[in-house]
């Protein structure tokens, strides 16, 4: 579970500017959903994924690298296999805040990510879904930080 704290989410939220990394072709899929979200909450949303050259008509990068100029937060949503080098290179061009959105895969690895970004004083927050933290949210959303603070884990 992430040990982001309740004023990572909002400072990280609060940041206007922001890349969403490995966002898919497929209409239909979450992270197009996410990204449309940030879109109509009137953030300035950059679409990076190497295998597409626009998202729903914005212009596609292939990394976070070749964004001028770089962005201070990204939203990483690849597959668990892709994501080291997706933080790697945020790290490189200097992203202060990531957000690692269903951080799944190898436990120790995922330790080892979270460690190299607390080591640049880098904002990691993972494990949990932005939907939960916006403002007049759906139910479900609503629901999913509910039964997070039963138990909780939910960040304060």
């Amino acid at each position: 579970m992430s040990s982001a704290t309740g004023k990572d989410i909002y400072e990280f939220l609060a940041v206007r500017r922001l890349a969403i990394i490995g966002v898919s072709r497929n209409p239909k899929a979450f992270s197009r959903v996410l990204f449309k979200e940030f879109i109509d909450r009137k953030y300035e949303t950059i679409p990076v994924n190497p295998s597409a050259t626009d998202i729903d008509g914005f212009p596609c990068y292939q990394s976070v690298a070749g964004i001028t100029p770089t962005v201070e937060a990204a939203l990483v949503m690849t597959s668990p296999k892709s994501v080291e080098k997706a933080v790697n290179d945020c790290l490189d061009v200097g992203v202060k805040r990531i957000w690692i959105y269903g951080m799944m895969g190898n436990p120790q690895a995922n330790k080892g990510i979270i460690a190299k970004c607390n080591q640049q004083n880098v904002i990691v927050i993972s494990d949990l879904c932005p939907f939960m933290f916006f403002p007049q949210t759906g139910f479900l959303h609503r629901f999913h930080g509910t039964i997070l603070k039963i138990m909780g884990r939910y960040p304060t």
